[in-house]
This record gives C-alpha cells, sequence and structure tokens, in this order.
C-alpha cells in the first residue's frame, strides 16, 4: 500500500480499522522506504518525514558511538535508528540509538529477533532535528520509561540541551555540556556533544 504524503504536513497520523499486524507494518514500511513510521499503542501509525542531512549525521554519529563502545564493552547491543521494536503496550517504536543488555536480546528467539523485537532497550537516545515537536519527543521519552527503559538522553542540538530522563526521578536538564555521561546500564559510555553541537 503506497501512500502519497507530499501535500500533507508530517507527522500524519493514520488510523485504520483494523491496526495493522506486525507483517503488515513490515511490508508497509518497505513500500514507503523514504518515510519513518511508528505504530502507537491504540494500531495508529505516525508518519514522519525522513531526517535533514544535518540531523540525519548527528543520529549517525550518535549511534556509530553508541555501537563502538558496546562491541568493546560487550554487556549488550546498540539499535541503529531504523530498528523497530514492539514495546509491551503494543506499539512499535524506534529511537536514534538505544542499547540492550545480551541477557535481554538473548530471551529473544531469533524469528523474534529478525522482527519488530519484543523489547524494550535499556537506554534509549533521541535527537531532536528541526522538524521534531520538543513536546512530542518529550511525551516519546516517557513513553521509553514507561515500557521499561532505564535511562533515556533526549539531545536538543539548536538549544545545545541533553534532558536525561531516568525511570523514577525528576527530569534532569543539561545545558551547553561537552559530554554526556552514560550510567547503569550503560556505565562507562561517554557521548561527546562538540560535533552534535556544531
Amino acid at each position: 500500500m503506497n501512500v502519497a504524503f507530499a501535500e500533507n504536513e508530517l507527522p500524519v497520523r493514520l488510523r485504520f480499522e483494523h491496526p495493522m499486524a506486525d507483517e503488515e507494518l513490515m511490508r508497509f514500511c518497505a513500500e514507503n522506504e523514504l518515510l519513518r513510521v511508528e505504530r502507537d499503542a491504540n494500531g495508529d501509525l505516525i508518519v514522519m518525514s525522513p531526517t535533514g542531512t544535518e540531523g540525519g549525521n548527528a543520529e549517525l554519529d550518535v549511534a556509530t558511538e553508541l555501537n563502538l563502545w558496546a562491541r568493546q564493552d560487550r554487556r549488550g547491543k546498540a539499535l541503529g535508528p531504523n530498528s523497530g521494536v514492539t514495546l509491551p503496550d503494543g506499539s512499535v517504536r524506534a529511537a536514534d540509538a538505544a542499547w540492550v543488555s545480551w541477557e535481554r536480546w538473548n530471551a529473544l528467539t531469533h524469528d523474534q529477533q529478525k522482527r519488530f523485537a519484543p523489547i524494550c532497550p535499556q537506554f534509549v537516545i533521541e535527537i531532536r532535528s528541526e522538524s521534531d515537536s520538543l513536546s512530542r519527543l518529550q511525551e516519546k521519552m516517557r513513553l521509553w520509561l514507561t515500557n521499561g527503559a532505564e535511562l533515556a538522553w533526549l539531545i536538543d542540538p539548536s538549544r545545545k540541551v541533553v534532558e536525561i530522563y531516568r525511570l523514577g526521578k525528576p527530569v534532569e536538564v543539561q545545558e551547553g555540556h561537552t559530554a554526556v555521561y552514560g550510567e547503569d546500564p550503560v556505565g562507562g559510555f561517554v557521548l561527546e556533544l562538540g560535533r552534535i553541537w556544531a
């Protein structure tokens, strides 16, 4: 089902009479590969525009740094911005970068790992692009925590701010810092922010 979105302002919510099954959603994403698609807990699709070039580079830098750290650390696996996961509330979401422990990942079957894995990463990073609503991203950060994430960072390059979300604690706002430091579950991970602020 190829859908034209050119005349609509994104993100757009699509509601169907019957929510798409995971296989249908995977086909929909493949047929509309230029768009970023997530499914909320009610079965509505959230269709977003691709990130601009600068935002895409920031996502790539962050995902690369997390992946390199995860390979050296060996306690878990990094996930990139196209790695959709099925959360306990039934929504299918993708973070700009995420980390999941091997213990949690290896508890899944191979078939589950190939699809929208039914898992919530313990750590997620979202980067605000020019087209992202801050309030929508803040809501998404709370959604990650509600579904099992232990730590989440919302990086906003336009304000040079990192909002740190921890389970059961108030949001910490770091403004103008040159680095942000991981803690459990990703203790030891350090993300230098200079390239992102630039």
